[in-house]
């Protein structure tokens, strides 16, 4: 397990280097590797999510591929307090710092991993190369409102007795695992309290990111509903809209994921495979979340 000291907290990170140098030009590519960051969701997710689906096949273009905890998850240090945008986007600039990381990044979020992608960029426009977000939404007080309503149930329903037994009964083991991440991180920090005293970037300053931008929704997710004011804040993104899918569409069909991410990073991007084998580890030997390196269980 690698840990980092970033911006007064110990940061869980992984990451995967690319097994070959890619030639040619590539977005963000300023000496080495260009740099691919993932960010995973909020309060029940991981990075763990991204290590068993498209860590190893963005390796495999050539990228070099940070994953970290956020502040709360997984293995990173768990304050008690500090969850507003402000305190998530601070701990990746002071992450990129101290991993040397000094070119612009390609950001890529799940759910609210996207929103800190946004946030970061809003800041700091020119250190990233690209933003591909599943699943989410820039900043807004739209998406916010959304999330902390979420946040609020949740809290609510977490911590009565049957909660982890009904989840696991309608929805499974794996959802059931989730739903015990979020209780604990909950129970623990103040992030229902603080996040939605967040302050938010302007509209113009999220307008005004001319990056190369890709979103990626489940249509059958009730997230995708905020595709029109995505498509209104940034008319060049591209959006892609998989039939059939929820919000949970990075861990459920990582294959999708992943052909529509690589297919637009090797458009937008230059970026292309260089070995044939792009599958992450969870698509090449059928594992889940449990079959993950012990040190991001």
């Amino acid at each position: 397990m690698s840990m980092v000291r970033a911006n007064g907290l110990s940061v869980h990170v992984e990451q995967v280097i690319p097994p070959d140098a890619v030639a040619g030009t590539v977005c963000g590519a300023h000496g080495g590797a260009p740099t691919a960051v993932l960010i995973h969701g909020m309060a029940s997710d991981t990075l763990a999510s991204w290590y068993l689906t498209l860590a190893h096949p963005l390796a495999a273009t050539g990228l070099r591929v940070i994953m970290y905890d956020l502040r709360g998850h997984g293995h990173s240090e768990r304050p008690p307090e500090g969850y507003t945008l402000d305190d998530f986007v601070d701990d990746l600039a002071a992450l990129l710092a101290a991993l040397d990381v000094t070119g612009p990044v390609h950001l890529l979020g799940n759910s609210f991993g996207g929103t800190i992608a946004f946030g970061y960029a809003a800041r700091h426009p020119e250190r990233v190369a690209a933003i591909a977000a599943v699943e989410s939404s820039p900043p807004t007080a739209a998406w916010f409102a959304r999330v902390v309503r979420q946040l609020n149930n949740a809290a609510t329903y977490l911590p009565r007795e049957h909660a982890l037994a009904e989840i696991r009964a309608e929805r499974g083991e794996r959802a059931s695992r989730r739903a015990r991440m979020a209780r604990e991180v909950l129970a623990a920090t103040s992030l229902v309290r603080d996040l939605p005293a967040s302050r938010l970037p302007a509209e113009e300053r999220i307008a005004a990111i001319g990056c190369p931008v890709l979103w990626v929704y489940g249509g059958d997710s009730t997230v995708v509903e905020l595709a029109p004011e995505v498509r209104r804040l940034l008319p060049k993104a591209r959006i892609v809209t998989v039939s059939g899918q929820k919000h949970t569409i990075l861990v459920d069909q990582p294959s999708t994921v992943r052909d529509i991410v690589l297919s637009w990073l090797r458009q937008e991007c230059g970026v292309q495979p260089s070995r044939p084998d792009t599958a992450g580890p969870a698509e090449r030997d059928g594992q889940d979340q449990r079959s993950a390196p012990e040190s991001i269980r």
